[in-house]
């Protein structure tokens, strides 16, 4: 690693599943909604019982705002998808959609079998095109310039 957090190692399969989950935990952990123009006293929360008041409802874990450099890293990674070409477009689906990783539970989204049933295949099979994919990636990463 360098002084900036860059990689200098060689890239392969694994860094780059590596980068794309952190990609896709990241693109999961930023915040649904950002501030608007409209009246931001209407989203006050108002206690409604005393219940409410003292914490007797479990408060939803929320993960953390990414930085930045995370958000910049995960430019990039999902840049790589622009490497599959585009008429193999199922292996694009395939490595965008298991790049996605919840960011507390470090759990994919989407199981090799569950994808393999939304595109109406064995979930073998949908792991050879991830791997494909992926092949794509590290090629086109490896090549000079």
């Amino acid at each position: 690693m360098r002084a900036r957090g860059e990689y200098d190692g060689p890239i392969d399969a694994d860094y780059a599943i590596y980068r794309l989950e952190e990609a896709g935990a990241t693109l999961l952990a930023l915040p649904g909604t950002g501030w608007s123009t409209r009246l931001r006293t209407s989203s006050l929360d108002i206690v409604r019982s005393a219940l409410e008041a003292y914490g007797w409802e479990k408060a939803p874990v929320k993960p953390a705002v990414p930085s930045s450099a995370k958000i910049d890293r995960m430019d990039e990674a999902l840049a790589w998808l622009s490497h599959i070409p585009e008429d193999r477009y199922v292996l694009r689906r395939v490595v965008g959609a298991r790049s996605l990783v919840h960011p507390v539970t470090d759990r994919h989204l989407f199981t090799w079998r569950r994808l393999g049933t939304v595109l109406g295949a064995d979930h073998k099979a949908v792991q050879r095109w991830h791997a494909q994919g992926v092949a794509f990636i590290v090629a086109a990463l490896a090549r000079p310039g």
